[in-house]
């Protein structure tokens, strides 16, 4: 027999499941009956014809096994929605050829046997390139969680957060990125790019 704590815990327990379940299933209802998605997509790609190959390569060869990629896999490896954002076709192609070089550190999965995806880097080079060109074309919007570059704009959050958690010393040595980006973007404007 319980005793009166333990009920009233179970109770709230209970009580906070109920809750859960009762706004998982509004939340899945409306996002069905919307045209529009509930939360902003900030990953996007177009692919061209290669890397649709490329993404047919990714699919024919399980790679959703271990990476998600336009919206399906798992998360056990690098999500790979974004990373065109971040590096281009060349990077991608020596990184499936040559991953742990190119990476410069070793990799749990990608690189000489026995690791799961040594086969890899054995594929045609007209696949891994294929692929490659399929990774270049996954891209994210400016300020989501896998864009290189901060949200648009001035956040007073960000700067509150960067004048209470950065090192005097720091500030002096390095520099914001959102002032690299400003200037990387006149200097687009003033044609010395």
């Amino acid at each position: 027999m319980m005793k009166k704590g333990e009920k009233i815990l179970f109770g709230i327990v209970g009580f906070l499941v109920v809750i859960t379940v009762i706004n998982f299933t509004v939340l899945e209802k409306a996002s069905h009956k919307s045209d529009k998605p509930l939360y902003p997509i900030l990953t996007h790609y177009d692919f061209s014809p290669a890397g649709m190959r490329g993404y047919s390569i990714y699919e024919h060869d399980n790679c959703y096994d271990c990476h998600k990629a336009v919206g399906s896999g798992t998360s056990m490896g690098v999500t790979l929605d974004g990373l065109g954002s971040e590096h281009d076709v060349n990077y991608f192609y020596n990184f499936l050829k040559y991953p742990e070089k190119t990476y410069g550190a070793k990799t749990l999965d990608h690189g000489a046997p026995p690791k799961d995806a040594a086969y890899v880097s054995s594929l045609p080079d007209s696949d891994l390139h294929d692929i490659a060109i399929f990774l270049s074309e996954l891209k994210s919007d400016q300020g989501s969680s896998s864009s290189f570059e901060p949200p648009k704009g001035d956040s007073s959050f960000i700067d509150a957060m960067v004048d209470m958690w950065t090192p005097a010393n720091w500030r002096s040595k390095y520099r914001d990125i959102r002032e690299w980006m400003k200037s990387k973007n006149e200097d687009k404007h003033d044609g010395k790019q």
